[in-house]
């Protein structure tokens, strides 16, 4: 390899070498890979909670704070410079003398003994070897011991030497350095050797981190061989007094000296590494990994968007309220505790934003095993927000605010009327025997809900054949489209497969039947509140890069999907199943009318049970926040869970509600007109 170097060199004449090495420097500058010439900032991303000062947990590869030169103490600048390159304010980037000695002392010994790289080609290889776009071959063959890797390493430091200043190579080395004990960067590597910022390093803590660039992992004190440790300080100390940046006599009393190591905690990384008072907010910090993964502006590819996030310095103010959170997760809790196998998943938005406030669930977010063998109370499966491999539960009547949304928005009224009987002979055909083998639901309860009905207490009343004629008046393939527009997703393969090829075809739709998550749910209930306009869910109130710039990724991006009067008119029959009166006084019976006592401010809602009680579902709102939960056994949908518990889930969604609005103004519901709720034009 130093053959090779020394023979690039030789190849140019002496009396044109200046100028030459100067174009080659330029041409190649023009040339080099984009991180060589404004490289990303390698750092740590800082996930907090709403206030902006709870710590959730944080995102790297690499335990990294970017600094300043100034934020970097003198002698530890010096002390790197001494231990690494001596005669770096001297050399242009390749220092040919240095190649000189390093080749006479390795061919003395028949070994390699002495390096030849300078400060400026160590951050060449440093940022190579962590480019993003590389492949892991390419990432190999930056730091692989060749004579072609060396050369264009040389020229790589020829060029940045010509356009930064020895300053600016020197910050950028110094944070781009690893230190050992998992620490890249000065800052990070003070806080994890002594506990304290780079600006604050005494001369022999200096001399100690110098040592470590090396061999970080064998040197280092707290994973390594202290006695190493003590060896390379005092290399590094000789060297800092031959460069007469200490004394003789200084590096004499600090090679006397104990390390004095102060180890730091460096900050948790990921969702699993949540404080462990904080447990429960793991499952909304995996949420919003799922969104950052899932947005274009962090990169275009999935792999690229997680590099982002761990490498970026970014600090993210999410939505979680920890009010809120704690609250959701007590409810969760009073309906089933931590070492029960059903669950309750619970989410809180915000209307007009789609800001999460809080998701809970009675688990822990955990790796650590569970007793027994059972799946829970450890787990990581995203109950709440569902993902890639949890598509969510049946949430039962909850979906009838789907069609009536799109009866609103067909045109049809709230007073449409029909005489709702039990069963309902309908025309899809179904493959059970029973009614001719037409699919034919009944009312759950045919005594109450059987006869004339609107959509006000045919909502209210939760009356299943009403609704199922409503859908198969307008066309089910429009309700659910409209669930769509307001923020259902059909992670069910199934249920999938049928919303996009045959969802004129779903006559169960309306009874809830497809899977959905509190989440969904939730949002697409604050979607009505909202008087018509979605907005995705987004678990941040703003994301800023290290050099103070917010970025528009963080704010909402709402669209209108149904008018203001079609969503008024929802909200005005949504108040009748929870014991509140429409505008038009059109309410005469809910399914929980104790709701509207505990919320004590206007609010509107819905109940829902699925096929065979395998879930119990409610989802709330008023103009100010929205919530959903549902009762489910997530590893036995034969679970009936729903018998005895309504009640319970119905009041942990409003309780939560409640103190969520804690402190707001009551906002009242807008009426919607006479011809959207009368038919009078």
């Amino acid at each position: 390899m130093l053959f090779g170097a020394i023979l690039a060199c030789a190849v140019i004449p002496p009396a044109l070498g200046v100028g030459l090495v100067a174009k080659t420097a330029i041409d190649s500058y023009e040339k080099m890979p984009q991180n060589l010439r404004t490289p990303p900032p390698a750092q740590t991303s800082y996930l907090y909670a709403k206030d902006g000062k709870t710590l959730i947990t944080a995102f790297y590869e690499e335990y990294r704070t970017d600094v300043k030169l100034p934020e970097i103490a003198p002698i530890m600048q010096k002390a790197i410079v001494a231990s690494e390159d001596s005669r770096f304010y001297q050399h242009g980037g390749v220092d040919l003398k240095g190649v000189v000695r390093a080749l006479v002392a390795n061919r003395g010994s028949g070994q390699v003994t002495q390096g030849a790289s300078t400060l400026t080609m160590q951050y060449v290889r440093n940022v190579l070897k962590t480019d993003p776009g590389l492949t892991d071959e390419e990432r190999r063959l930056a730091t692989v011991e060749t004579t072609e890797r060396k050369v264009q390493e040389m020229r790589y430091a020829l060029a940045l030497e010509r356009k930064l200043s020895k300053h600016e190579i020197l910050r950028r080395y110094l944070n781009i350095a690893y230190f050992g004990a998992g620490a890249y960067g000065i800052e990070a590597a003070a806080w994890t050797y002594f506990s304290k910022p780079a600006k604050k390093l005494t001369f022999a803590e200096a001399a100690m981190i110098a040592g470590l660039v090396q061999s970080p992992e064998v040197d280092n004190p707290i994973d390594g061989d202290q006695k190493i440790t003590m060896e390379r300080r005092s290399y590094v100390l000789d060297a800092m007094a031959k460069m007469k940046v200490i004394t003789a006599a200084q590096a004499r009393q600090a090679k006397s000296q104990p390390l004095n190591v102060r180890q730091g905690t460096q900050p948790p990384n990921k969702c699993v590494a949540v404080a462990p008072e904080h447990i429960d907010w793991g499952f909304f910090c995996d949420y919003f990994h799922q969104w950052w993964r899932s947005q274009p502006a962090f990169g275009a590819s999935t792999a690229l968007r997680d590099y982002s996030l761990k490498r970026g310095g970014y600090r993210i103010v999410s939505s979680l309220d920890p009010d809120v959170q704690a609250s959701a997760l007590r409810e969760s809790l009073a309906v089933y505790p931590y070492g029960n196998a059903r669950a309750l998943p619970l989410a809180v938005v915000q209307p007009g934003t789609g800001r999460v406030l809080a998701m809970a669930v009675n688990r822990y977010y955990s790796l650590k095993p569970n007793p027994d063998n059972a799946p829970y109370p450890n787990t990581v499966n995203q109950f709440v927000a569902g993902d890639d491999n949890l598509a969510g539960y049946q949430a039962g009547s909850t979906f009838k605010m789907f069609t009536m949304l799109a009866a609103l928005d067909s045109g049809l009224p709230l007073s449409t009327s029909f005489v709702a009987p039990s069963p309902l002979v309908t025309h899809w055909i179904s493959g059970a025997a029973s009614c001719g083998g037409h699919y034919c639901p009944p009312n759950a309860n045919p005594g109450w809900m059987n006869g004339l009905r609107t959509m006000w207490d045919g909502f209210g009343r939760s009356v299943n054949t009403y609704w199922v004629w409503l859908e198969e008046k307008i066309g089910a393939d429009k309700a659910v489209a409209m669930a769509k527009k307001v923020g259902i997703q059909f992670r069910s393969e199934a249920d999938a497969r049928i919303a996009d090829e045959h969802p004129e075809d779903w006559g169960p739709f309306t009874l809830g039947v497809s899977q959905t998550t509190p989440l969904d749910l939730a949002n697409a209930y604050a979607t009505v509140a909202a008087e018509g306009m979605y907005c995705p869910p987004l678990p941040v109130l703003s994301i800023t890069t290290p050099d103070g710039r917010k970025l528009p990724a963080g704010d909402p991006s709402c669209k209108r999907v149904v008018s203001e009067d079609v969503a008024r008119a929802a909200t005005d029959a949504a108040r009748c199943p929870i014991g509140q009166q429409a505008f038009y006084g059109k309410c005469n019976g809910g399914t929980d009318d104790a709701i509207s006592g505990i919320v004590g401010r206007p609010v509107a809602g819905k109940t829902g049970t699925s096929d065979g009680e395998s879930t119990e579902s409610f989802a709330g709102f008023t103009p100010q926040v929205a919530a959903a939960a549902t009762a489910v056994n997530p590893d036995n949908p034969q679970d009936a869970v729903g018998g005895g518990v309504s009640s319970s889930v119905d009041q942990a969604v409003a309780k939560t509600m409640v103190d969520a609005m804690g402190g707001l103004p009551v906002v009242n519901f807008n009426p919607p007109s006479q011809a959207i709720a009368m038919g009078i034009t």
